[in-house]
């Protein structure tokens, strides 16, 4: 068997991809639909890793300004996937919900694994500070950005009226995506940035796939996700009606993890190896991708397929997103990390989702 298709069939990852045939089994045989969600998000980890590696390995082959372009806007396809497929079923508040768990699972789970697992097997562990104290700058503003629409809506004498809300969404939105693009430009002359997401290439050894290749897995990886998307988001409602679980719960916790498990499982590796730099720069890179590119691009996307999305979030989303960036960065400013800096992040993480599981639908 040649060496490429042995490295996938040992990665335990790719297993799951038996998921999809399971779930449609699950869908004809007409389950209860909890039992078809986890089948459906189960497939979706493994697709959404094949479209990562897909997008590096033609980054690979691109150069590094095409490439670090490529990295920066498909880092997140997958969860980009879902949350349209969510928007066309109406589920507006899933998808605000994944937007905010992707951040804090980003700064509070994968940091904290990361530095949990590389702190017990080397002690302390070194990345670069004032990368460290830029990044938290950029999640402050970001985290402002998608706080602004919020503070001005909800306030008693605050904005009221609907097409008001929506208009400073967009206007907010298009400025994120300004502040975006400004990054990249500014990144493709001052590598590496946390606005173009590291290649996890060295790591996971992608390079070895031609581009025609790489283009056909992109486009089956795609097409799958797109699929099982539909399949997970439409037993969303029957499972917050019949089990009671919260659908903040779903979208902070479910929706967040199932696209970038892959991507989680790559920063806790390099970590392992003694490489914080990396972990954080995929841990910060990715929730700033979220805030300034994923969520303002939804905002358009939802105008355009006619139920639009509003930057507006609850006052729960506003106050995790706000201790999240706080915590993350003051752990991170130093320069430095051990394994009970990585534990407090954790039980950080720990404790807002257990707020979201009980908190109302």
């Amino acid at each position: 068997m040649p060496k490429g298709i042995m490295t996938y069939v040992r990665n335990p990852l790719y297993w799951l991809l038996l998921g999809i045939p399971l779930t449609l089994l699950l869908t004809a045989l007409s389950v209860p639909p909890q039992w078809i969600l986890l089948a459906s998000a189960a497939a979706l980890i493994p697709l959404a890793s094949l479209i990562g590696e897909s997008t590096e390995a033609l980054a690979a082959r691109t150069g590094p300004r095409i490439g670090g372009l490529l990295n920066a806007t498909l880092g997140n396809a997958a969860e980009l996937i879902i949350s349209i497929v969510a928007i066309r079923e109406g589920l507006l508040e899933l998808v605000k919900a994944s937007i905010t768990g992707s951040i804090l699972g980003n700064l509070l789970l994968v940091l904290g694994l990361s530095m949990l697992a590389g702190g017990m097997r080397h002690g302390v562990l070194s990345f670069d500070r004032r990368q460290a104290m830029s990044d938290s700058v950029m999640l402050v503003l970001a985290v402002l950005a998608l706080g602004v629409p919020s503070l001005f809506t909800q306030a008693t004498e605050g904005i009221a009226s609907p097409i008001h809300i929506e208009v400073l969404s967009l206007g907010v939105a298009l400025l994120m995506i300004v502040i975006y693009v400004m990054g990249l430009i500014y990144s493709f002359r001052r590598l590496p940035s946390p606005l173009t997401r590291p290649s996890t290439e060295t790591v996971v050894g992608d390079g070895h796939w031609s581009l025609r290749t790489s283009l056909i897995m992109l486009v089956v990886a795609v097409a799958g996700t797109v699929w099982m998307s539909e399949l997970l988001v439409r037993q969303v409602e029957p499972v917050v009606i019949g089990l009671g679980i919260s659908e903040f719960f779903l979208g902070v916790i479910l929706v967040p993890i199932v696209g970038n498990v892959a991507e989680h499982l790559v920063a806790v590796t390099v970590a392992l190896k003694n490489r914080m730099s990396l972990s954080v720069e995929i841990a910060v890179g990715s929730s700033l991708q979220i805030a300034l590119f994923v969520a303002p691009l939804l905002v358009f996307i939802s105008l355009l397929m006619g139920n639009p999305l509003t930057l507006v979030f609850n006052r729960f989303e506003l106050i995790a997103l706000a201790g999240g960036v706080l915590v993350a960065a003051l752990v991170s400013s130093d320069g430095e990390a051990n394994w009970f800096e990585g534990a407090e992040l954790l039980a950080v993480y720990l404790m807002l989702a257990l707020a979201f599981f009980f908190l109302p639908s």
